[in-house]
């Protein structure tokens, strides 16, 4: 199953003939989702997208890491990391 991903001009268009309006639209609400998704997940928090998942930040301490290529050890300072949770529901339909 090598398909390719669906672009945002493939998922405007469906999303507006979803929703029975125009493209404009479509672009505007897509985009205002993921600027909500970005500002509210860079300040530290979670959002749920009912029947797609949980996008979270989570903090990564400083650790310590080894460069493949030469075998040093070295510390990595702490970072954060974007993590995003299949809900179930999107994992059913999938899988079922």
């Amino acid at each position: 199953m090598s398909t390719k991903p669906m672009t945002k001009t493939q998922l405007v268009a469906t999303l507006a003939d979803e929703m029975g309006g125009d493209k404009k639209t479509a672009t505007a609400a897509l985009d205002a989702i993921a600027a909500i998704v970005t500002r509210e997940v860079a300040a530290g928090g979670a959002v749920t997208l009912p029947g797609i998942g949980k996008v979270i930040c989570r903090e990564r301490p400083e650790r310590q890491v080894r460069n493949p290529a030469t075998g040093e050890t070295m510390t990595k300072p702490a970072d954060k990391q974007v993590k995003v949770t299949i809900a179930k529901a999107l994992k059913d339909s999938v899988n079922g």
